[in-house]
Formats: structure tokens, sequence, C-alpha cells
């Protein structure tokens, strides 16, 4: 088993497609093919279940893939630790946030972050900021812009960076005499404003109905501007939206608290010279 097996499995399962995967590690089809065989013919197991369009992970490969990524980054913790102080930081950034948080945040953090080190190369990915946390704590990423959860899980380390209030939404032609929780609400599928929102509406026995469950605040945003409904989401992203015009703040709305938005990391990867750099830039800043 080697280094290059692991990066073509974990390219893999991440696309779940041999096309994708292939186009993503510069290989054909056949090559991640061929290497994802040995692997299961070293391990013994099956790792993956194939069909002409997509892949799945068994259980077996939902295993090894933890263990592929933990591998994979103590390895580049090896590698970039034989770096000396006196030689520029080399080597590649992981980093995960929400579109909302890469224009709000990033363009200081990185600004400053390429001046001082050249040499790294930074792997942006944007998504849902609801599996931020997760895809750091999975090993997916070396450092996330999220939400800070009510608990954050053992092995994470957290440095704030902005807070921001949750607030409600509704289109700008709605009656502004209607309480929102007589609307349609346009809600998160998962993450801290959804955890906030059902555990007040459990409070105060009530029932909402509940028009669209989404990924991502933004889509939220556009989904209100529509005249789908009412939508809960930080202030942060309203003020953001280029599509705040056409939404505004609901009166009278309940306090659903704040979201604290920070930099998170697996503790252990701060051993990592590149991960350690961006962090220490961070925490000389944060509040």
């Amino acid at each position: 088993m080697d280094i290059y097996k692991l990066k073509l499995f974990t390219a893999l399962a991440t696309a779940g497609h041999f096309g994708r995967a292939a186009s993503a590690c510069h290989v054909s089809p056949s090559t991640i093919s061929r290497n994802l065989k040995q692997l299961e013919e070293e391990l013994n197991t099956e790792l993956v279940l194939r069909d002409n369009r997509s892949v799945a992970l068994t259980e077996q490969g939902q295993q090894f893939l933890q263990f592929a990524r933990e591998a994979l980054q103590q390895w580049e913790t090896f590698q970039e630790s034989l770096l000396t102080d006196s030689k520029p930081l080399r080597g590649q950034l992981s980093i995960y946030c929400s579109v909302t948080a890469s224009y709000s945040f990033l363009y200081d953090i990185l600004t400053e972050f390429r001046t001082r080190h050249p040499g790294i190369n930074i792997k942006l990915h944007t998504g849902d900021p609801a599996q931020a946390i997760a895809r750091v704590t999975s090993g997916m990423e070396d450092i996330v812009i999220a939400a800070r959860p009510d608990r954050l899980p053992t092995g994470l380390d957290f440095k704030p960076i902005a807070r921001s209030p949750l607030v409600f939404i509704a289109p700008m032609q709605q009656d502004s005499n209607m309480h929102w929780h007589q609307q349609p609400v346009i809600i998160s599928e998962e993450g801290l404003a959804r955890e906030r929102f059902d555990l007040w509406c459990k409070e105060q026995n009530l029932s909402p109905s509940i028009y669209a469950e989404v990924k991502g605040n933004e889509a939220i945003v556009s989904m209100v501007s529509l005249g789908f409904g009412v939508g809960l989401v930080p202030l942060i992203v309203l003020e953001n939206s280029p599509l705040q015009a056409r939404v505004k703040r609901v009166i009278d709305q309940p306090d659903l608290g704040v979201v604290e938005t920070g930099i998170c990391v697996l503790k252990k990867r701060l051993k990592s010279p590149i991960v350690s750099a961006l962090w220490r830039q961070i925490a000389d800043k944060a509040p």
C-alpha cells in the first residue's frame, strides 16, 4: 500500500465517479480502477460498489476512507516538518467555507497569508456551512470557516472572527402586520440555525409550515426574495447578499441568539507548519 493509491482512493470516494476522480487526479479512469482493485486485493475486502454511472463505498470502504485521510494528513505533516525555518513554506492548504464567508472574510485573510507565504497553494471549496464541521473532522479539509456549534466536538480548535445575530427575513411586498409564523418557512436542512429554530418552536409549542429545507443560506435569501415565504439567516448573510434590497427583516421577531463564525481546525493538524502558519495569523487578529 502506498500514498499514491490512498490519494486515488480518496479522490474516487469524494467524487463518487471514476471519470470525475480521474480528471481531478489527471489520470485515466482505468488507472483509478486498477489501483482500486489492487487495494481491495491487499485488504482482501470490497471497498466500492460499482455501476456504470457512480460508485458507493461499502461499510469497509467508509472505514478505509477515514484511515486513508488520516494517513495522508500525517504524511503531509511529516513532509512539511522536514522544511527548515530558513526555507519558505511550500505545499497546499485546503479551505472550506460558504459563499458568503468567501467574500466576507477570506479576502483579508488570504491577502495577508499569500504575502507571507507565496509558496503555499490554496485549494478552496465552497458549500453549505452546515457541512463545515463534518468536513474538517473527517479530514476532508485542513481548515474551515464555520459557525461554532453550541457543543464543539472533541479534538477541534476554534478561533472566532465575527459574530452575527440570526434574523427572520420576509419578501419586501409582504404585509408588515402579518406575523412570520403565519407564513411558509424556508429553513436550513441542518446546522446551528435549524437547531435553534426547532428548539424555539418546541418551547413556544409552535408547528410552523415548512415550505422548503435548503442547503446554504444564500439560497434562503433567494427563495424569500421570490416570495416563497419567510426565512432565517445570519444577519451577515443578508448584509452581503446581492438580493438584500428585495427582502426585509421581520418586525418583532424572536431572539434566537448570535452565530459566532470563526476558523476551525483539528488540533492534531496544527502540527503541520502550513496549517499552523494560517492558524497563527488568525490567532494574532482574533477578537
